[in-house]
């Protein structure tokens, strides 16, 4: 067997997964964000894909497959070529055609889907396990974010909008038998779809302190968000009149939030004037001045797909000011809210000249407001908008994500059927993913230890190694083979460690690879006529008659 540990840390990994993975010969790195998969991670891909494949089985999915490399018109019809931007992998075929390498497959489904004519063919359920690409900007964590990995991704079609409801309860259902299956504490979340599209996205968050995304969570009433689409309530405010118009004051110096207070301006009173260029044009984003924004948020509301904080100089050329002193009063730029600003009086802003501030000001008389959104981020300790109790923030890391379509790709390609009233309509989708790579990833996030990883029964590469512990001992080999052979034959995936290696390296490796029992041979226990059996979760070690042994796994498998 083809399994290189390795004796000490790899420098270059930085999470558990990443460093064990590689320490016990799971995975090699290629080059950034590519990894080559070696024998023991082959087996427990392959058990991740049987439950998550038994799962869609059981609630009616069909398995296909779909190319990798896909032409750019259907993705131009459906307006993601250009929305993907340099996340996507482009090329051309000798001809000159234009190609990309399948980021996700929400296009390539639906032409599928164009076969469907009678909504009597509703509802479907696809899936399948193919290679996505993603020119990830900074590939990092081992598995966890790659520019080449697994994903098993499902669409759903149905008639009407009650079939989506039904078939992405069905997803959600599978999401959390999945999980539980591979031992992955996963919290369903509500979520932002970003650039798929759609509404009433969920994600499947795993706790740990790795992961790149934040959950808000409520220990009350179990309200859960990612960060991208949680809220949070905030304190009544009560406002003084004001004055009849602004009134500009000088403040030398101030740049910051913090420094204004010093002019009896909290930040709660603050109007925040953040300047962002959405879709090439030059925007005022207003939010309270205690109040972070999020920009995924911004994104959601404006349905903007190219959006960046804009430049020192375009901030001055636009409105005069330098970044400190800058407001949305008077201006002729569209200007978006938060909606925490609404209605609110006796404010304080800049005035677009530098070191000069306004005070006094009404929002609704002084701003021209051309959307009112939800753009703050929450923070610890806010309230819950359920429950009232205090929020939590947790990292986490994403494992699995549905999502509402509705009828925007197959309007988009022409996926329509036949109604029970004669019209043609499009069909409405769903869509589900789980990363498999990044879903071993998380499992070895949430179970190992200090002498290895500690797979779950239900995905380890193996679930017994056989260690004579004197291989060269002619009695020892034999007894151990013996026990391996039988073992094998009651379709227990045993491995058996017959290498010309001390006992303790064997033992190090079996701990660092995970696997879950391991039994002993040795000369002594040998004389005595019995084997120990070791589990891996607990380091508990039983001694037993060589005769017992299978019916003793046998039992603990069982269990």
């Amino acid at each position: 067997m083809f399994a290189p540990t390795l004796r000490d840390d790899p420098a270059e990994a930085d999470a558990p997964s990443h460093r064990l993975l590689l320490r016990a010969g799971y995975i090699r790195q290629l080059t950034a964000g590519h990894y080559s998969l070696l024998p023991l991670a082959v087996r427990v891909r392959a058990k991740v894909i049987a439950i998550v494949r038994e799962e869609m089985e059981a609630i009616g999915a069909q398995e296909m497959l779909l190319p990798a490399l896909h032409p750019a018109e259907p993705w131009k019809r459906s307006g993601r070529w250009d929305l993907m931007g340099q996340e996507m992998f482009r090329l051309q075929d000798r001809r000159g055609a234009d190609h990309a390498l399948g980021m996700t497959h929400e296009e390539i489904f639906v032409t599928v889907a164009r076969e469907l004519n009678s909504y009597r063919q509703l509802p479907q359920q696809w899936y399948q396990f193919q290679t996505k690409f993603r020119d990830e900007p900074r590939p990092k964590g081992g598995l966890m974010r790659t520019r080449e990995f697994t994903m098993k991704d499902a669409y759903s079609f149905d008639a009407d909008l009650p079939g989506l409801d039904a078939s992405f309860n069905a997803y959600q259902g599978a999401y959390t038998r999945i999980f539980e299956r591979l031992g992955i504490a996963a919290l369903p979340c509500e979520a932002s779809s970003g650039a798929m599209g759609g509404s009433d996205s969920t994600e499947f968050m795993c706790p740990s302190d790795v992961g790149e995304d934040f959950v808000v969570h409520c220990p009350g009433c179990g309200y859960a968000a990612n960060i991208e689409r949680a809220t949070s309530v905030l304190p009544a405010t009560s406002d003084a009149p004001g004055l009849p118009s602004p009134e500009r004051f000088d403040t030398p110096g101030v740049r910051t939030i913090d420094d204004l207070v010093a002019y009896d301006a909290p930040g709660e009173r603050q109007i925040k004037t953040l300047v962002h260029i959405l879709d090439g044009t030059l925007t005022l984003v207003l939010l309270r001045g205690d109040h972070p924004l999020n920009e995924q948020k911004l994104r959601d509301a404006t349905g903007a797909t190219d959006v960046r904080p804009a430049d020192p100089s375009e901030i001055q050329d636009a409105l005069g000011a330098l970044p400190g002193s800058l407001g949305a009063v008077g201006v002729s730029l569209p200007v978006i809210a938060d909606e925490a600003l609404r209605g609110r009086r006796d404010m304080f802003t800049g005035a677009n000249t530098d070191d000069v501030h306004l005070r006094g000001v009404d929002v609704d008389r002084d701003i021209d407001v051309g959307l009112w959104a939800d753009l703050r981020e929450v923070t610890a300790g806010q309230r819950c908008v359920r429950c009232g109790e205090r929020l939590e923030i947790r990292r986490a890391i994403e494992v699995g994500h549905i999502f509402k379509l509705g009828d925007r790709y197959a309007r988009a390609l022409g996926a329509e059927v036949l109604a029970p009233d004669g019209r043609r309509v499009p069909v409405i989708m769903g869509s589900y993913g789980i990363g498999i790579e990044r879903a071993m990833a998380a499992i070895v996030e949430t179970h190992h230890d200090d002498r290895g990883i500690v797979w779950p029964l239900s995905v380890a590469p193996f679930q017994v190694a056989v260690v004579p512990a004197q291989s060269d001992d002619p009695a020892v080999a034999e007894a151990a083979e013996t026990i391996y052979q039988a073992l094998r034959s009651e379709g227990i995936e045993t491995v058996i460690d017959d290498r010309a290696e001390r006992a303790g390296v064997k033992f190090r490796d079996v701990e660092l690879t995970g696997i879950p029992f391991r039994v002993t041979i040795g000369r002594r226990g040998l004389a005595e006529g019995t084997a120990e059996v070791t589990t891996r979760t607990t380091a508990e070690t039983t001694k037993l008659p060589l005769d017992s042994v299978l019916t003793h796994l046998q039992t603990l498998l069982t269990a």
